[in-house]
């Protein structure tokens, strides 16, 4: 039998998955919490505070997860590590480090443990957002073409923004910087000794269209010292999805107790990697990645723009194809900060003496409401907003509160805010003529969570789809190292293969889609009204927090 391994690196853990490359069947799994978790308050070396909208990540948690959950993994398999023939995985994006030639992170260095721009800028770091703001508006009196192939908007969640933040705000740390890359590509060069730079990242957070970025001559009208970033901080070195990037050395197999020389496939992203573990390798099926944020993704057969899309690259999903994403930047975190800071004592003494968790317990009791019942109104911008507005500048807001509302009603009110996103980002790809044949669920909270699956069926109207696996990134990590060791020729035909769905699809409620086609209406015109400029309170009031914090 041949085993592949799929190392799946989240927000807040990473884990390893073996699978039997024949079926897809996964035969362990281990998982380990980052010790740093997300560093968004203080800098734990040193104590100092950050400043508002930043997330920074350690990349010793990276390296710690390899070695703490594949020999776990394989321990609690009894598979014979021989049998185990290539590694693959998949990150959250855009997660980028700076580092020297030889790949050590700039935060290993002991003059550079204080500074903050020496770690890792997490997928949600948002301070850059001056930086995304100057990208853009440069751009559009260039009249750079590729900037349309993003919804007309780069983001500060991604690559440039963060790394021109650093040039801006200290030179003298983007001086020390040879190399600045995604985490994603930074740990299979620790893995295989080799530096890519995978074509899933580089196209949709690095700017790469057609084989190549944006000329020097742009990159120089940002800012005069960054014209020859592509040649003197980053790198041409892109590599295909599934493709062998190098065997593992002998350093690293002896850590991990497996053959020196196995298969290690280039990096991909989180949600992209989960398409062909959900078998959506066709045109026309939208996935949805749901956890702390949500990205939906689908491939397709022609090129077209879409408003507030995170970008469309040939070949960025399955090849051949034209892979599309878009996204929502808070999902599962708007709920977590809902049960953390908002729900009154008596319901966690509820939830206790009925022996479940505080979010289960949420989600029964808003669930015995009937569609509409609670005469709320969310919009799902606790973290900004991803798609179609491309703006972090903008922040939560529930309406139709009273002195009646209660927790439960708040809870289903914000699962019908990320549903109502959802629809949205629908609507504006079929729009443009992109159309959503299938809707597929995926992640943590489709898993959990029956009331959020068939809440978002009424809302879309669409029969949804749900991942056979409770860690498709990973099987899908897995996947594509089956491609790369050879088992299986392509993508397509490892999904064919290893791909799982659940034979249980959710249906739309007819009587349910009535009720939120008017709710969601109310929802759209509260989305143009602060999201598009007509009212700017989110952002003043944003302005005003800061000022007061002397920041």
């Amino acid at each position: 039998m041949v085993y592949t391994l799929g190392i799946d690196f989240g927000t807040l853990s990473g884990r390893a998955v073996l699978v039997d490359t024949r079926d897809g069947r996964e035969v362990a799994a281990a998982v380990f919490d980052y010790p740093h978790g997300v560093i968004d308050d203080v800098l734990p070396a040193t104590g100092r505070r950050l400043p508002p909208e930043w997330a920074l990540q350690h990349p010793q948690d990276y390296l710690d997860v390899f070695t703490q959950t594949i020999p776990a993994a394989l321990a609690q398999s009894g598979v014979d590590p021989a049998e185990v023939v290539g590694i693959a995985i998949d990150f959250t994006a855009s997660s980028p480090m700076p580092a020297k030639a030889d790949g050590t992170p700039l935060a290993f260095l002991d003059h550079l443990k204080g500074e903050p721009h020496a770690y890792v800028k997490l997928w949600k770091h948002h301070a850059s957002q001056p930086q995304a703001d100057k990208i853009n508006a440069v751009a559009r009196a260039r009249g750079e073409s590729w900037l349309k192939r993003y919804g007309g908007k780069y983001s500060s969640e991604w690559f440039f923004s963060k790394l021109l933040q650093i040039l801006e705000e200290a030179p003298a740390v983007y001086a020390e910087i040879d190399t600045f890359i995604e985490s994603a590509d930074w740990v299979i060069w620790q893995l295989t000794g080799v530096r890519t730079r995978n074509k899933c990242t580089a196209g949709y957070k690095m700017l790469v269209q057609d084989g190549d970025y944006p000329s020097r001559e742009y990159f120089g009208a940002l800012h005069p010292d960054f014209a020859d970033v592509i040649a003197q901080k980053v790198g041409r070195e892109f590599v295909p999805l599934g493709a062998n990037v190098g065997g593992l050395t002998d350093a690293w197999a002896a850590k991990l107790g497996l053959k020196p020389g196995i298969a290690v496939a280039v990096a991909n992203v989180d949600a992209h990697v989960t398409a062909p573990a959900v078998k959506a390798t066709q045109a026309g099926v939208m996935v949805m990645i749901m956890g702390t944020s949500t990205c939906h993704i689908m491939s397709g057969d022609k090129l077209q723009d879409v408003e507030g899309m995170c970008g469309v690259v040939d070949g960025g999903i399955v090849p051949e194809l034209y892979g599309y994403e878009a996204g929502q930047s808070g999902v599962g975190d708007i709920f977590a900060w809902f049960v953390d800071n908002a729900v009154p004592p008596e319901y966690h003494e509820a939830a206790k003496a009925a022996g479940e968790n505080l979010h289960s317990y949420l989600e029964k009791e808003a669930a015995k409401q009937k569609v509409g019942e609670h005469g709320l109104i969310a919009l799902d911008w606790w973290n900004g907003n991803r798609s179609t507005l491309v703006d972090t500048e903008l922040s939560g807001l529930i309406v139709g509160m009273t002195l009646a509302t209660r927790a439960p009603e708040i809870y289903r009110a914000l699962i019908e805010a990320t549903a109502y996103g959802t629809r949205e980002i629908i609507e504006a790809f079929e729009a443009r003529g992109v159309e959503v044949k299938e809707l597929v669920a995926a992640g943590g909270l489709p898993e959990k969570n029956a009331l959020l699956r068939q809440i978002y069926a009424d809302v879309t109207g669409r029969t949804l789809k749900l991942s056979g696996s409770a860690q498709a990134p990973a099987l899908g990590a897995a996947m594509h190292a089956a491609v790369a060791a050879g088992v299986y020729p392509d993508i397509h035909a490892a999904a064919e293969k290893m791909g799982k769905l659940k034979d249980d699809v959710v249906s739309p409620i007819p009587e349910n889609q009535k009720v939120y086609d008017a709710l969601y209406a109310e929802y759209k015109t509260l989305y143009g009204y602060f999201g598009r400029g007509a009212n700017d309170v989110m952002k003043r009031l944003k302005k005003i927090r800061n000022k007061a914090r002397g920041e």
